[in-house]
């Protein structure tokens, strides 16, 4: 049986990718400025909002729709036009704003998990993202006075393993989906 996931591994890759090069421009240019954090922060949580709702919308026919896939891109969309919005935002601000996205974005991402349990293995790395994603969070808005400096490398940190584990969770749905699609017999 073939789920949202399976069938847009695609869109779980190109969000680990998104990350991965946004935490790795985070570590290149680590002086960068806060107003500099803000629109590029700004740019991935929209790309990756619109990559999660894709992935949402595109549940097959007769299959429950994936709503809190779809919930998470929403939320992921809206921080980032926020902070398009107000690019004056003082790093307080930002932290909390960065913080309070990595929360609800892993509770989602553990609840999809939980439910792919039924359907595939390896739900694990789904779990896993989610629960960084949560630290994550927590950590940020534990210690709002951080640098921004320490911001930028914190960042720079959780979206290169955040996008890790994703580009390896899009892989793995992919073989698994090519395996299961080799598997099941064609009508000629």
């Amino acid at each position: 049986m073939h789920n949202a996931f399976t069938m847009n591994w695609w869109a779980l890759l190109l969000r680990g990718i998104v990350a991965i090069l946004f935490g790795v421009l985070a570590f290149v240019w680590p002086g960068v400025t806060l107003l500099s954090l803000v629109f590029v922060f700004a740019a991935y949580a929209i790309l990756d909002g619109i990559f999660a709702i894709i992935a949402g919308f595109r549940a097959p026919a007769g299959m429950k729709k994936w709503w809190w896939l779809e919930l998470v891109g929403i939320v992921s969309v809206l921080a980032g036009v926020l902070a398009f919005a107000l690019p004056g935002m003082t790093a307080l601000v930002l932290v909390t704003l960065i913080g309070a996205w990595a929360i609800i974005g892993g509770i989602f991402q553990i609840i999809a998990a939980i439910q792919m349990r039924k359907e595939i293995t390896g739900e694990w790395l789904l779990i896993l993202s989610g629960v960084a994603s949560v630290v994550f969070g927590l950590l940020m808005m534990a210690n709002p006075a951080v640098g921004a400096i320490v911001v930028v490398w914190i960042v720079g940190t959780y979206a290169i393993l955040h996008g890790a584990l994703l580009v390896a969770l899009g892989l793995r749905l992919r073989g698994w989906r090519e395996s299961h699609h080799h598997a099941t017999p064609h009508p000629a």
